[in-house]
């Protein structure tokens, strides 16, 4: 019997952004190196500009990389038609609009998508209102989503202490992404021991943490 593939990985992905018409410079690189074998929930952090949207695009198939793949359950998500890449990993972008596809091919010329229910779920900057009830229903989608062997990524940008207690609260594994570098820690303890961490929360870090 065939090995089941990991749910998610990220195979030395490099994306770099330049300007200039004759003499080119490069403005940004990212480069990230992961994988997800199993369901969880990971928690993103990282300042603005640093390249979790970028990331979170490459993944969902609606950006390209210069270098590497997405393997999605064995899958490579930028050879699967555009309308079906949701099928795979579905990126809900702030007020949870999803992202659009940078079509790079005819889709007649790109293959199906295996499953029929995105496998990863990508939240990238969801707004947690604090009143009725709202957090509680969100962590429990989460929570749900993981049941039902989905992986999951939170990615924040932490304005207040209640977005940490969230991510220490419901994810299992933590990205720092700082200009353009991914690092992964495997909880939350070895998350904030990690220097630029602590530099980037400051002061919504407690003593205990």
């Amino acid at each position: 019997m065939a090995a089941t593939p990991p749910i998610l990985v990220v195979d030395k992905v490099r994306k770099t952004y330049t300007q200039g018409l004759l003499k080119r410079r490069t403005t940004f690189s990212l480069a990230a190196d992961l994988i997800f074998e199993a369901p969880e929930i990971v928690g993103m952090m990282g300042p603005n500009g640093s390249g979790k949207t970028t990331l979170l695009e490459i993944v969902a198939g609606s950006n390209v990389p210069d270098q590497g793949q997405i393997l999605c359950g064995g899958q490579d998500i930028h050879r699967v038609k555009y309308r079906e890449r949701d099928r795979l990993a579905i990126h809900y972008h702030q007020s949870y609009q999803v992202r659009s596809f940078k079509r790079t091919r005819p889709s007649f010329m790109l293959e199906p998508a295996l499953p029929d229910y995105p496998m990863v779920h990508l939240f990238d900057e969801p707004q947690f209102n604090t009143q009725d009830g709202y957090i509680g229903f969100m962590l429990n989608f989460f929570r749900r989503l993981r049941r039902e062997g989905r992986l999951v990524f939170v990615c924040l940008h932490p304005k207040e202490q209640f977005h940490i207690d969230i991510m220490r609260e419901i994810c299992e594994r933590y990205i720092f992404v700082n200009g353009g570098a991914v690092t992964m820690a495997p909880d939350f303890k070895t998350f904030v021991q990690h220097e630029p961490v602590r530099a980037y929360l400051g002061g919504l870090l407690t003593a205990s943490d």
